[in-house]
């Protein structure tokens, strides 16, 4: 499934009206017919400055139209009278000042009825951590600071490192939030707001020294979310981790790729990590991910970097470190700064 609330541009100055809406397809479109559709509607899309995405999967369309008011209630109306949708449902409609979709005239994702969904194996995890797991997610639904803290502490107390929280709690809930988004069983504000509170109890987790001579090399790593990527939990997260283990740390949260090559060529860190949600797929990202590792690449020739990756795209095996240049895909968010060290070694000695 392609999953898409990519990230605000500062493209556009103007207000634009943002409408979103999911329905039932009367008839279950094959690919060809998708693809049809996808170009009738990017030639109308560009013709009147309206950007946006499409999603169609289970028989359901999703899109999201967004450009001038007078333009998006043109084609609205349009929708409403197109024999291919049913049970038209409005999720959101607003004015914003910056477009999600500033460089998509229509961005297409999904899968027809004849390519059917393939669910991802779960992650076996024993009852109790499950039952914990479950609960945390309902906590930062319920955006429980003060609960959820508490639980975390718990656990620290009773023992666990700060790989199992982070491995088998905090980034399990953070998917299980993106899924939640997914389904329509939150919204975005709830999954922001969750989110922001798996990030602050995080900080709580205490990470283990690790080794003097890494500590002695004084690594410096930038640590960065992919250009214009809002969520920032395992970014944010990651910081404590490197600082712990006696790194340097910059931090960016880039609106650009401009902005990141940009400090990249000021800082010229030994490692940079640029990350993606912890949350959302994200799987349309992957093309514009390898074209600023490429772009980064050339900023840092003089000095050798080791360019890491991280988050949901990378967790679930959907893309590698090789599928975007990259020379490291975490996982997850334990060990990372240990395996960057060993990398950053190998770099110096080539």
């Amino acid at each position: 499934m392609l999953a898409q609330d990519t990230q605000e541009s500062q493209d556009s100055a103007e207000w634009v009206t943002c409408l979103t809406y999911k329905s039932i397809a009367t008839a279950t479109p094959d690919a060809s017919d998708l693809n049809v559709l996808a170009g009738q509607a990017r030639a109308r899309n560009r013709s009147l400055d309206v950007t946006g995405m499409l999603l169609f999967e289970d028989g359901c369309f999703l899109q999201t139209l967004e450009g001038p008011p007078k333009a998006v209630a043109s084609l609205w109306s349009s929708i409403e009278r197109d024999g291919r949708h049913q049970h038209i449902e409005v999720l959101s409609e607003h004015m914003t000042a910056a477009r999600l979709f500033s460089g998509w005239d229509l961005l297409l994702g999904g899968r027809s009825g004849d390519s059917p969904r393939e669910a991802a194996a779960p992650s076996p995890v024993p009852p109790a951590v499950a039952e914990h797991l479950a609960r945390l997610v309902e906590l930062a639904l319920n955006a429980d600071d003060l609960a959820i803290n508490t639980m975390i502490a718990g656990f620290a107390e009773q023992g666990w490192t700060s790989d199992a929280i982070l491995s088998l709690l905090i980034e399990p809930a953070a998917r299980a939030l993106g899924d939640a988004w997914l389904h329509d069983d939150c919204s975005e504000l709830d999954l922001t707001i969750g989110l922001s509170m798996l990030q602050l109890a995080g900080h709580a987790v205490r990470y283990s020294r690790c080794s003097q001579s890494i500590r002695n090399s004084r690594y410096r790593i930038l640590l960065a979310t992919a250009p214009g990527e809002p969520h920032m939990l395992g970014t944010a997260l990651l910081a404590d981790q490197f600082l712990a283990a006696g790194w340097q740390v910059d931090m960016a949260f880039p609106e650009s790729e401009e902005a990141l090559t940009n400090q990249l060529n000021a800082q010229h860190p030994d490692a940079v990590d640029i990350g993606l949600s912890d949350a959302m797929p994200r799987q349309h990202t992957i093309d514009q991910l390898r074209t600023t590792i490429a772009h980064s690449r050339m900023v840092v020739s003089e000095h050798p970097t080791v360019i890491s990756v991280g988050g949901r795209l990378f967790a679930e095996a959907t893309a590698t470190a090789l599928s975007v240049g990259a020379d490291h895909a975490r996982k997850g968010l334990a060990g990372t700064s240990i395996r960057l060290a060993e990398l950053v070694r190998q770099n110096r000695k080539g």
